[in-house]
């Protein structure tokens, strides 16, 4: 689990800003305006930042932006480098998948802009563009 003060920044790539339409595969329709941030490896392994392989702690956090736009909302940490991995690898809205794709809108984020994700405690998270 997350210590409260532990952050880290991700900059954004087109497959976070576009999740649901720059896509490799046909698995599912395109979406318009999903968004994800990625968590790096480094960062998963010494923060504890799991997915739902691991059952002793939730992988789903309370979160808000910096700039009021989100506030108590939730983020599912999700997804895994292999199969069966506990180690989380994405940040996303937990059961909405546009709800950082909105975020990103708002700000006119692009390519190459960063966000910083910081513990505000060991459940909740403060995302703020940079």
């Amino acid at each position: 689990m997350p210590n409260t003060g532990n952050f880290y920044i991700a900059t954004l790539k087109k497959t976070h800003l576009g999740w649901g339409t720059h896509r490799t595969t046909n698995s599912r329709p395109k979406i318009k305006n999903e968004g994800y941030i990625p968590i790096p490896f480094k960062y998963a392994l010494s923060f504890h930042i799991t997915n739902l392989h691991y059952t002793k702690q939730s992988n789903v956090y309370k979160f808000s932006t910096n700039d009021g736009f989100i506030k108590d909302h939730e983020l599912k940490a999700s997804g895994n480098r292999k199969r069966g991995d506990k180690y989380a690898k994405n940040l996303h809205g937990n059961g909405d998948l546009k709800l950082l794709g909105t975020w990103f809108l708002h700000n006119n984020m692009q390519i190459g802009d960063q966000v910083k994700v910081e513990f505000v405690s060991p459940s909740e998270i403060l995302l703020t563009k940079i």
